[in-house]
């Protein structure tokens, strides 16, 4: 490996403010050279090393995400991402538009000096511009990782001055250029603060500064231990009840009875149950996500502990919509979606394994058992004529795509069903990963998409399978879809609050 100094170029002519500025960068060289700080000597120069080829922040990154809530996870992505924009932009364009000499290490005392000195051009630092983007895009997931990483990623930015390997301005430089890809990646991939729902329609509810009155029911089968302790430190008053799965429904029905407040964790499935408790008896409803998968509450808003608190203590709520299907006098509400189809298999399939093999394990064996299956799983009748499906899924409110982020909504009271249908057909797996693939706004063949309130099926398959937020039924004849406007209340932290 050779450097990409070419010291061959003649040096430009003389220019005054640039002269200056070049006086002064050298001036603070020398100055950060003369300064001794207490432990800096053997500190920032392993700091500085343990950043070489962004090792330091894949391994904060996997600290950050081993907290496993869904916010620390998404901070430690963005940050990575971040960095990695950050790497190429300095590596293709930086070190290449401005060819400067590393600085000369006479006056840095030898005891800090890197043992392998960098070969690359001085400006900008790639090592302050990947502490920068990864400590910023961390930040704009979450402001409190990002005060915990601050430290280090200013330290390691201080640590190439301070071991001679780059002026000032070469480390101003890239922080500037670091940060400012942190800001292009949340452009194309909009941070979940940039994406909350709308605060409407509000509604008043009771604020409970300490809870009381607020009675949480929590699935034990979903870890949710740490969650509801979390909870209770910061609404020292509200009532938990902690209950094995078998028992939710029982639990939610007896808190209901006492409770001004009926708050659950779990869940979408322990979510749903508690939604319909919360109707039956016009109680409004406080989600602490507890479960693999936590859709609503992620869409409502609410990440943590911290988010639900904070809104139960003010007492911010909005009303939201709820999704009812029926059959032959059976019937069920949904907050998420609901599908028929190759869906609900797939679903029975994973809770059949899911004992022997675990979750994951499970969901992949089963989607390749049933893509294997070339057979219709749903029939149903649309406009007088018998059509096969191989997949209906009707989710309650539209759900988007924003940038380059996952699927999800933005509206929880839009009073629609965003219904897609996969038709059909021969090889039925591969036209349904096709329309998978093109995503919901395809005009493939096999695709389809309505925006609707209300949807009648007739004739549909007697012992089709109907999935409804992990949740899985029979259903045969005539099947009816339909909106619930505006008929739950739930608690959220207002975006004028956050």
């Amino acid at each position: 490996m050779s450097p990409d100094v070419d010291l061959t170029v003649p040096r430009p002519g003389r220019h005054a403010l640039r002269d200056r500025l070049l006086a002064l960068d050298s001036r603070l060289f020398e100055f950060a050279a003369e300064q001794h700080w207490p432990y800096a000597e053997r500190v920032l120069p392993r700091l500085s090393r343990s950043a070489n080829h962004g090792v330091l922040w894949f391994a904060t990154a996997a600290a950050i995400a081993a907290s496993r809530t869904p916010r620390a996870r998404r901070a430690a992505a963005r940050g990575l991402a971040s960095l990695s924009l950050a790497s190429l932009t300095i590596n293709t364009l930086g070190k290449r538009s401005v060819r400067r000499p590393r600085p000369l290490l006479d006056p840095v005392p030898l005891v800090r000096q890197l043992k392998r000195q960098p070969i690359t051009t001085s400006f900008p630092s790639g090592h302050s511009a990947s502490a920068a983007a990864f400590v910023t895009g961390v930040a704009l997931e979450s402001p409190t990782w990002g005060l915990v990483v601050a430290p280090i990623a200013w330290s390691v930015a201080l640590s190439r001055v301070y071991t001679g390997v780059h002026f000032p301005s070469d480390v101003l430089a890239g922080a500037a250029l670091g940060a400012g890809a942190a800001f292009a990646v949340r452009g194309m991939v909009p941070t979940r603060d940039r994406l909350v729902p709308p605060a409407r329609p509000r509604t008043d509810v009771p604020a409970l500064p300490d809870g009381a009155g607020l009675v949480v029911v929590a699935n034990t089968g979903s870890g949710t231990a740490d969650r509801v302790h979390a909870l209770l430190d910061a609404l020292p008053r509200a009532e938990i009840v902690q209950c094995e799965p078998s028992d939710t429904s029982e639990e939610l029905r007896k808190a209901a009875a006492r409770a001004r407040v009926l708050g659950v964790c779990g869940g979408d499935g322990t979510v749903n149950a508690a939604a319909e408790v919360a109707l039956l008896h016009g109680l409004p409803l406080a989600v602490l996500p507890g479960g693999t998968m936590n859709h609503f509450a992620h869409d409502l808003g609410v990440e943590d502990a911290h988010d639900l608190s904070r809104a139960v203590r003010r007492g911010e709520a909005v009303r939201v919509d709820v999704g009812r299907f029926t059959c032959d006098g059976q019937q069920g509400l949904f907050l998420n979606t609901c599908s028929l189809g190759v869906y609900p298999e797939l679903v029975r399939e994973r809770d059949r394994f899911g004992a022997r093999f675990g979750a994951w394990p499970a969901g992949v064996f089963a989607a390749l058992r049933v893509m294997r299956r070339e057979r219709h799983p749903l029939h149903a009748e649309v406009a007088g004529r018998a059509h096969p499906l191989w997949l209906l899924f009707a989710g309650n409110g539209t759900y988007h795509r924003v940038g380059l982020a996952p699927a999800r909504r933005l509206d929880l009271a839009d009073g629609v069903l965003d219904v897609r249908v996969v038709h059909g057909g021969r090889r039925p797996a591969l036209r349904l990963l096709a329309a998978a693939l093109a995503g919901p706004l395809t005009r493939s063949p096999a695709h389809a998409a309505v925006q609707v309130g209300r949807l009648r099926l007739s004739g549909v398959t007697p012992g089709a399978l109907l999935a409804y937020d992990g949740e899985v039924t029979e259903v045969g004849g005539e099947v009816t879809l339909e909106k619930l406007p505006e008929a739950l209340t739930v608690y959220r932290p207002l975006p004028n609050t956050r």
